[in-house]
């Protein structure tokens, strides 16, 4: 005889099953970023997270159902390392937001941030989320050190916010990524004092001459 739950009550298949919280959710984010920075992204697997947090594949699937799911939370489970620098000053806040931790002076995010440089390629969700969640967050602190400095009159309303603030990263991750030797505090304040702070000043004292057609003289004929 089939047995029919009772009025109010979900058949027992439809109960939700329980999610991973707290310490243990914590101990397979940090498992997914250790695999995420030996192995890399196309490497990554359920399995390879399981045994490194040792957890059943059950247990991940009860919170995430998708490999991508699994690496953005784990990703953006170490957001709170940024924060936003008040020093006063263009530079300092820069120096601030980019070295120490959770900067491009941090080792592991940098040799996290490689290892789904891929993935961004070839995964349109995986990319999307990054870009939103985990980039986004990142590039908004940027745009506020550099309008504070503005409002602060430190350099000029004319500047570029969205062009300027990808030079220092740009470059820094170049020399990582490229060249193949890994950024220090020492680079990143010379990246700031010869190309970043210059370019900005350049912008406030010395805008760009209009082109005005050349003129025949005699001397010219």
């Amino acid at each position: 005889m089939t047995m029919t739950p009772p009025v109010g009550r979900p058949a027992p298949e439809a109960v939700s099953r329980p999610r991973v919280e707290g310490d243990r959710e914590q101990e397979i984010l940090a498992a997914t970023l250790d695999v995420l920075a030996d192995v890399g992204y196309d490497r990554l697997t359920m399995d390879a997270v399981a045994a490194h947090a040792r957890a059943s594949k059950a247990t991940l699937y009860r919170r995430w159902s998708t490999k991508p799911a699994l690496v953005i939370d784990a990703l953006l489970s170490e957001k709170e390392a940024m924060e936003l620098p008040d020093t006063g000053t263009l530079r300092g806040d820069l120096l601030g937001a980019y070295c120490g931790m959770g900067g491009l002076t941090d080792t592991r995010q940098v040799a996290i941030l490689a290892s789904v440089m891929t993935a961004i390629s070839r995964d349109a969700d995986f990319a999307e989320a990054f870009h939103r969640d985990f980039i986004g967050p990142k590039v908004a602190l940027t745009r506020t050190i550099y309008d504070r400095a503005k409002e602060r009159g430190e350099i000029s309303p004319d500047v570029d916010v969205d062009l300027i603030g990808t030079a220092l990263p740009g470059i820094v991750l170049h020399r990582q990524f490229l060249l193949g030797t890994p950024p220090d505090t020492e680079f990143i304040v010379q990246v700031l004092d010869h190309i970043i702070l210059p370019a900005v000043a350049a912008v406030a004292a010395s805008p760009l001459p209009q082109h005005t057609p050349h003129q025949t003289t005699k001397e010219d004929s």
